[in-house]
């Protein structure tokens, strides 16, 4: 029996795979919030030098995606996070924040922090299991009935 790999890897923003996974991420965000109360980065933004994006291939097949971006104030924001839904459920958006917290701890980040919408469970359920807990509004966000804000202390 052949066990399917899930492989993590940085990627450019431009490229195919990425911005495909990134257009489907727009379109279920758009679906569940109104624009005001979508904080996301779009691909101009996932080029600049403090962002890295990563992919994940199943049996190389592009099935989810992550990016880290650093503030100069000395934590990460995770952002861009998102699973194919036919993928759900198989440890992708796991294999995606550790793949995310040991390139943080690498570059002497060991605060993560998200932002992250009230109508999506099976994230917020991924990222309190795997240690975030909820903090205030952080950085540039306001307060928004909307949004959650988890942060995770890496040691």
């Amino acid at each position: 029996m052949i066990v399917p790999q899930i492989v993590i890897t940085p990627e450019n923003p431009t490229c195919s795979a990425i911005q495909e996974l990134i257009g489907e991420l727009d379109n279920y965000l758009a679906a569940l919030y109104p624009p005001e109360s979508n904080h996301v980065l779009d691909i101009s933004a996932l080029l600049h030098q403090s962002v890295t994006i990563f992919l994940a291939r199943l049996d190389n097949e592009p099935v989810g995606c992550g990016a880290l971006k650093y503030f100069p104030e000395g934590y990460a924001e995770v952002k861009r996070m998102y699973t194919k839904p036919s993928f759900r459920g198989k440890g992708i958006g796991k294999k995606i924040l550790n793949q995310i917290e040991l390139t943080a701890k690498q570059a002497n980040i060991y605060t993560l922090r998200i932002e992250t919408g009230i109508y999506q469970p099976e994230a917020i359920g991924l990222y309190e299991k795997l240690g975030f807990y909820r903090i205030p509004p952080f950085g540039y966000y306001q307060p928004d009935p909307l949004s959650l804000f988890l942060e995770k202390r890496l040691v």
